[in-house]
C-alpha cells in the first residue's frame, strides 16, 4: 500500500462511491481502479490523502472483508 500519488492522475481516474456510503453520513469512501492500482479517498475530502493498493493486495482485503459481512 501505498499513500502517495502513482503514475495515475487522480483526475484521470473512473471514481466511484461505496454502496455502503451514504449521501449525508461523514462515512463516504470512493474507489477507483487503474491497471497498476486500486486508488481509495474519502468522497468529502476529494483532494486530500489517498491509499493506493497493489490489485492483489485490494484482492485479498476485498476477500477478508467478504468473509466478516
Amino acid at each position: 500500500m501505498t499513500n502517495t500519488p502513482s503514475a495515475d492522475s487522480a483526475a484521470d481516474l473512473d471514481w466511484f462511491k461505496s454502496s455502503y456510503s451514504s449521501n449525508d453520513g461523514p462515512d463516504c469512501v470512493e474507489v477507483a481502479a487503474s491497471p497498476s492500482a486500486v486508488h481509495v479517498r474519502d468522497s468529502k475530502n476529494q483532494q486530500g490523502p489517498q491509499l493506493a493498493f497493489r490489485p492483489a493486495e485490494w484482492s485479498a482485503f476485498v476477500s477478508y472483508a467478504t468473509d466478516r459481512v
